[in-house]
């Protein structure tokens, strides 16, 4: 039976109308997928529903890159347990990240034995057939046929109608010591330039304003080179209003995707840069492939076309063998770089990766110090940064209501930085321009003074 075949037959199976929740943990390729997925729920005819109680259908969309990331997953699947118990007609499938697992499959099996079905981050359009094997056997199916092609064709409900995610590329090669995902996600294999395209058209006619291209690593989309500078050019012409793109790998990144980012005025200008460490040593363990010099090198060329671009970066404390002058580096990027945000972590080690045997040579005490200094020497930076936009006037992409105070709207500028200014719901996916009144370390308050 086709995909296709497996939808009707399900359709026929499930009586009336049906309700599915989507649990999503983790990146915004987890974001898309579950776009992905709720597309195919709703070919079989399910709704979506934010109540699990309501729920026919429970889907957990999983990550794997932290411990804490399954540690949530698992207290929630705990959580819910009494639900399906109530509820004997439930299904409860895990997916994802967590699913690529060994450990976490046998952990299914033996701990979470209620869970009904289980596949990988390869295997999503196989759903509609894992859910009528489910239907017909009772069973629990836990899938093993991971395949390392990209699927084309698959339906995408989309969770905003202003913003949207494409994948360009999935799957990474380049096995950083720390980092689980070339074994969960596989190789890196890249989607057709004519299907990225025909997805980027479709969600600008279904009213999206801002693109995010995405994969692990987007510099090496087509095999690397100077392809995903000539796709970024291609994705202008569309001329959606604006660009985005990540993850970028230091070691990939070309001067002709910043000559075109230059050249482009829907090509936003920001970028998101990981470092990771700023010791050269570190970033050796890490299997990173560049050095802290490289990077610095890096950086300099990247300001030369683009003087006030946003970079914001991944930074890991306390990663195996990091002495204190060993973070002292990190702080000297930091410092000379001077990033508008930085997204930092304490590691983690995640079974199967090399990192997972390296020892540690400081306490748990002093990475959280560490940990805590960083942040404060970045956050004087970041409120640094934003205190240059004060009385500037700002084109801001309205997404929505604020979610601290309901008589504002929230948007981003162009260089990613987040905007509350009093309107109402009629502002939605509109670009608005917004002067600047107060700035904070992590966000900034404006007037609205006009559409574009």
């Amino acid at each position: 039976m086709t995909e296709m075949d497996y939808i009707k037959a399900v359709q026929d199976i499930s009586h009336g109308s049906k309700l599915a929740k989507i649990y999503t943990f983790g990146c915004q390729q987890n974001e898309n997928d579950s776009e992905r997925i709720a597309g195919i729920l709703s070919d079989m005819g399910y709704g979506l529903t934010d109540d699990v109680n309501r729920a026919d259908f429970v889907v957990f969309n999983t990550c794997a890159i932290r411990e804490n990331a399954e540690k949530k997953v698992y207290g929630i699947l705990g959580s819910i347990k009494h639900v399906k118990e109530m509820k004997r007609e439930m299904i409860i499938a895990l997916c994802g990240c967590m699913a690529n697992e060994e450990h976490n499959r046998e952990k299914i099996k033996k701990t979470f034995n209620w869970v009904d079905i289980v596949f990988g981050t390869n295997s999503i359009h196989r759903l509609p057939g894992l859910l009528y094997e489910r239907l017909q056997s009772k069973k629990q199916i836990i899938s093993e046929d991971e395949d390392n092609q990209v699927h084309e064709g698959i339906k995408t409900k989309r969770q905003s109608k202003i913003r949207a995610g494409v994948p360009i590329m999935y799957g990474c090669n380049n096995f950083c010591s720390y980092c689980i995902v070339p074994y969960v996600r596989g190789r890196e294999r890249s989607r057709s330039e004519e299907d990225i395209l025909k997805e980027v058209v479709e969600a600008k006619h279904g009213g999206c304003k801002e693109i995010m291209l995405l994969g692990q690593n987007v510099n090496s989309y087509g095999g690397g080179g100077d392809n995903f500078a000539r796709l970024l050019e291609h994705v202008s012409d569309t001329g959606i209003e604006r660009i985005r793109f990540m993850t970028s790998h230091p070691k990939d990144i070309s001067e002709s995707v910043i000559k075109v980012m230059a050249e482009r005025d829907n090509i936003c200008n920001s970028l998101h840069l990981p470092l990771q460490s700023g010791s050269s040593k570190i970033l050796k363990a890490m299997n990173r492939k560049y050095t802290k010099e490289w990077y610095l090198e890096k950086v300099d060329m990247i300001k030369s076309y683009i003087p006030d671009i946003a970079l914001t970066t991944d930074i890991i404390v306390g990663f195996p063998g990091e002495t204190t002058p060993d973070f002292e580096e990190t702080l000297d990027v930091l410092g000379k770089v001077r990033f508008d945000m930085i997204y930092s972590f304490i590691f983690s080690p995640r079974k199967g990766t090399p990192a997972e045997k390296m020892e540690d040579v400081i306490s748990d005490e002093e990475k959280k110090r560490n940990f805590e200094r960083m942040l404060d020497f970045q956050n004087e930076i970041s409120l640094q940064k934003n205190l240059v936009l004060k009385d500037a006037e700002e084109y801001v992409l309205t997404e929505g209501e604020s979610k601290t105070n309901s008589d504002f709207m929230t948007g981003r500028t162009e260089s990613n930085k987040i905007v509350n200014f009093k309107g109402d719901k009629s502002l939605e996916g509109e670009i608005v321009k917004v002067k600047i009144t107060e700035v904070g370390t992590f966000s900034l308050t404006g007037e609205i003074k006009g559409l574009r």
